[in-house]
């Protein structure tokens, strides 16, 4: 016979939900399955890197005003990227909640 505390252990598993099924994800499937969700972020991303080396060349080469434009355009570009990823969070967080 079983205890008291054994037979309500086992009640309590029975009626739990199943766990969740989790598979393993590789960096190249999961970037695309976060791309995919929120496709605004690598844009920015790319976007920011790009005005970033870009204003790099021009400080390199001497042309400082064209520099302290990409960088003023840097700031506005990681601006974006930072709403693009608040924003899918927003996005992500009430999908989860229905």
């Amino acid at each position: 016979a079983l205890s008291p505390w054994l037979r309500a252990a086992a009640m309590a598993a029975e009626s739990r939900p199943p766990l969740p099924v989790f598979t393993d994800e590789g960096f190249g499937e999961k970037f695309l399955r976060k791309t995919r969700e929120n496709p605004l972020v690598p844009l920015g991303c790319l976007c920011t890197a790009s005005v970033l080396i870009y204003g790099l060349i021009n400080f390199k080469r001497g042309n400082i005003r064209r520099s302290q434009l990409m960088m003023r355009a840097r700031v506005l570009a990681q601006g974006f990227t930072f709403a693009a990823l608040l924003g899918g969070m927003v996005v992500t967080a009430m999908k989860s909640k229905k």
